[in-house]
């Protein structure tokens, strides 16, 4: 087995990065062409995608720090490396459960700034010092000032579902982000990075020399990993997760792009990998789901439980582009947060309509997304769901349907009464996070359009074709199963074909009768 270099893993800072000896994945052509083709900028990407390193490579570039870009691209680039005053802002790694303690941060913040760059008013408000360090800066140093803020949304997503504090926050922020409008004579450079984009923040709506790279063609792979850079980085890494795996290189290939490709921040943009999962995947040769296992945004799973959103059309759905820039967290429009928070990623663009059609990026994120929401619909423990969905999937690679339907009968027994007293789609929505779930371990179709058995789940030996009534009886989905030919693609494999025939018992909210043929 190949010897693996060292991964950047969770390394954030560009300079111990390059100074340790992790591999890093040339991004600084991107950073010469922020430098040089703009002033004031907006970033948004999902939580653990690079975003921190960019600040951190610009940070040490305009800090004029050369050596730490030998061999890379922005070597033949620049030329001058003139130093700048940088004053960087991270609010990623804090906790914000007042407004006591957002200024407090702040002011940490300001106070080291001022220790950098003396002679300010301490009585001054937060804003107003500082806009006077970004001045004395530019003075003291007669270079343009430098300033980079990461995860600038941190404070206002920690408070998304309590409205009184939000408020509060956005006040704070409007006045602290707004002063880059004032200072703007002093900047040499700003980028803003976050998940989401409020438009009640002034900085947004103030800043009209502000340039949002979110959806920007030219800087759609600033951060990720497209495939050609996957392929020229991380030949020893593919080669030792073949090995592994027992895989082909090409087999081994297909499945690190099902699982961690698909990202597209442009509908014409090629497409990325999430830099955390592949980066863990080559170090334990394993394929899991590593970008949700760091968590799940709380104020997700809040907004999407006060929405009435249907989960099952969320996968290939169209979404105005007047909608789509629509950056509130609104429970009656979810999906631009659920696309901002990496849960679903463009997947195409239809120019005569202005419409975008989003979807899941990849299998870890597909079933990642549908596990963490399996417990709002089922009133199942947490820690629980992935246990249900494999013993599901391992009597149906047994053959035993009657076990499978026994233990969903079962799973649905144990649905809490306030959560199934709901409306028909609730029941369909649990079959479909049900079976597309079981596509984690065998090959599964669940119903998308009209015409179509409700799932049809294939194994090394059997194919299992279902079809559910929720106001019919067992004896007519089976009888649906023949009169639509759901099971004939199937009959020459060589596989037993089940067809199963359930029906619904509105009265105890649960699987009735079935019939198996």
């Amino acid at each position: 087995m190949a010897i693996l270099r060292k991964l950047p893993i969770g390394i954030q800072d560009f300079p111990s990065l390059r100074e340790d000896g992790y591999l890093y994945v040339d991004k600084t052509a991107y950073v010469h062409k922020l430098a040089t083709e703009g002033r004031v900028y907006f970033l948004s990407r999902p939580r653990r995608f690079g975003k921190s390193l960019l600040v951190s490579t610009l940070g040490a570039y305009f800090e004029g720090r050369k050596e730490l870009f030998s061999g890379l691209a922005i070597e033949q680039l620049e030329k001058d490396w003139n130093p700048h005053p940088v004053l960087r802002l991270d609010l990623n790694a804090e906790h914000y459960n007042s407004v006591e303690a957002l200024k407090g941060i702040l002011n940490r913040h300001v106070e080291r700034w001022e220790a950098t760059y003396p002679g300010g008013q301490p009585d001054r408000t937060l804003a107003e010092r500082f806009l006077g360090v970004i001045e004395r800066a530019k003075l003291q140093t007669g270079r343009g000032v430098v300033i980079l803020v990461d995860e600038y949304d941190k404070p206002l997503l920690s408070v998304l579902n309590k409205p009184d504090l939000l408020a509060e926050y956005k006040d704070i922020l409007k006045a602290f982000y707004g002063v880059l409008k004032s200072a703007d004579a002093w900047l040499k450079f700003a980028l803003l990075t976050g998940v989401t984009k409020f438009g009640q923040v002034s900085v947004f709506s103030d800043l009209n020399q502000l340039t949002d790279l979110s959806l920007h063609p030219a800087y759609a792979t600033v951060c990720g990993i497209t495939e050609p850079e996957l392929l020229a980085n991380f030949g020893p890494e593919l080669a030792s997760l073949a090995e592994s795996q027992k895989l082909t290189p090409e087999d081994c290939l297909i499945e690190v792009r099902r699982m961690y490709n698909g990202y597209q921040f442009h509908p014409d943009a090629p497409g990325v990998y999430n830099p955390f999962s592949t980066l863990n995947l080559f170090s334990a040769l394993e394929f899991r789901d590593y970008w949700f296992q760091t968590g799940t945004p709380t104020f997700l799973l809040e907004l999407l439980k006060k929405s009435d959103y249907d989960l099952r059309e969320i996968d290939g759905i169209e979404l105005a582009a007047s909608e789509f820039a629509n950056y509130k967290a609104d429970p009656d429009q979810p999906l631009p947060v659920i696309y901002q928070s990496g849960y679903l990623t463009i997947q195409g663009y239809s120019p005569e309509i202005r419409t975008y059609r989003l979807g899941y990026p990849n299998a870890e994120v597909k079933h990642g997304f549908l596990s963490f929401l399996l417990p709002s619909y089922t009133g199942t423990k947490p820690d629980r769901g992935g246990f249900h969905i494999g013993m599901f999937s391992r009597e149906l690679r047994q053959g035993d349907v009657e076990a499978f339907l026994t233990r969903l009968q079962c799973f649905f027994e144990g649905i809490p009464y306030d959560l199934s007293d709901r409306t028909e789609r609730h029941y369909q929505v649990v079959f479909y996070l049900v079976f597309t779930l079981l596509g984690q371990f065998l090959q599964t179709e669940v119903k998308s359009a009209k015409g179509r058995a409700d799932a049809v789940v294939q194994t090394a030996t059997h194919v299992f074709v279902f079809e559910f009534k929720l106001y019919d009886t067992a004896e007519a989905a089976l009888a649906q199963i023949d009169s639509k030919g759901y099971a004939v693609p199937f009959a020459a494999d060589g596989r037993t074909v089940v067809k199963v025939g359930v029906e619904f018992d509105k009265a105890k909210r649960n699987i009735g009768r079935w019939l198996i043929a």
